[in-house]
């Protein structure tokens, strides 16, 4: 790869600074509130930068919402929060026309926009509305427009979705289908905490203080990160590992591990590549460097194809874990790049 000009170097060496130096000040605010959920945390943090939408999984009472709410709350963006419920209809979320009257008698139809219409959308328990209306979000995610009456209208950049999700398990949850999935960059599991974290839980939460969060980053902060991140280079060796790792989710693909070919029905879509690829970006740049590394993309797999990997019936009998498969995938692809490598 040609090495860039000094100029262009040292623009890029200033540039990972201050978009480690941003994205450090966003975590500190955002830990005043939330407790541990390191990895969560940066996650989330990563799919801002990144321009993708996040689906956070977890038992209630975890701290996804308040996570999400506090992320609003240190952003300079339009925020709005969407309870998701059996009874919920897609007009709910995406707005629709009502005829007004004018103060001259007159009557014209108006469209009176939904709660999608924000820059930093909180889907609440998105599993417990029905496939129709969690399908209402579908254009939003993947067009950042809402069809209503027949007129397309823009989403205002950036548009974010955090969705939050109870185990499909609980009783009054719809699996999410497929093709919306995909539409998440990032799926991130939410861990119960530990001894330690739970006391301190309840030392900010019980007290008659409340720890709040600062505004930090305005809406041309984030969307010149975002320009950043798109600009960083990528060497043709560490594209074709984040693509061979796709392949490999595939049972059909020559490089897949025997417990992929033996319980999984679907791999992972070209969109899991190009999480990977925005995903490994936002680290290396979170680590002060302007050049995509193998290390990024391996740290980027599990949240990026997790919820992108479909297990067939003996998968889904025996208790596969999608995350187990995972880790073969890049055994197997790492030790099959070794292989192919001259001495």
């Amino acid at each position: 790869m040609a090495q860039p000009p000094p100029d262009a170097q040292e623009q890029a060496v200033q540039q990972a600074s201050q978009f480690r130096l941003l994205v450090h000040t966003l975590q500190a605010e955002v830990g005043k509130v939330i407790v541990g959920m390191e990895d969560v945390v940066e996650n989330t943090l990563i799919a801002l930068l990144a321009g993708g939408h996040v689906l956070l999984e977890g038992v209630p009472g975890l701290g996804k919402t308040l996570l999400v709410n506090s992320l609003a709350g240190a952003l300079e963006l339009p925020f709005s929060r969407i309870q998701f419920t059996p009874d919920l209809m897609p007009a709910d979320i995406t707005g629709t026309t009502v005829l007004w009257e004018k103060p001259d008698g007159t009557r014209e139809f108006q469209f009176q926009p939904g709660p999608v219409f924000a820059s930093v959308v909180l889907a609440d328990e998105i599993n417990r509305a029905t496939p129709k209306t969690q399908s209402a979000m579908l254009e939003a995610m993947q067009e950042h427009s809402v069809t209503v009456a027949g007129e397309s209208r823009k989403l205002d950049e950036p548009f974010l979705v955090f969705a939050t999700q109870n185990p499909i398990e609980m009783e009054g949850t719809y699996p999410l289908p497929e093709a919306q999935l995909d539409r998440f960059m990032l799926k991130v599991t939410v861990d119960f905490p530990s001894l330690s974290e739970l006391h301190e839980i309840m030392q900010r939460t019980t007290g008659h203080e409340m720890p709040e969060v600062s505004r930090v980053a305005t809406r041309g902060d984030i969307l010149a990160l975002t320009h950043i991140v798109r600009q960083v280079p990528v060497a043709e060796h560490v594209q074709d590992f984040a693509l061979r790792l796709v392949l490999a989710t595939h049972p059909d693909n020559e490089e897949a591990p025997e417990r992929v070919r033996t319980f999984v029905r679907y791999g992972s879509s070209p969109r899991g590549a190009q999480a990977l690829i925005l995903s490994g970006k936002v680290r290396a740049l979170m680590d002060q460097r302007y050049h995509l590394s193998t290390d990024d993309i391996e740290a980027s797999l599990l949240p990026c194809l997790r919820h992108r990997m479909v297990l067939n019936f003996e998968g889904q009998a025996e208790g596969i874990e999608t995350d187990d498969l995972l880790r073969d995938v890049v055994e197997q692809v790492k030790r099959k790049t070794e292989e192919d490598v001259p001495v």
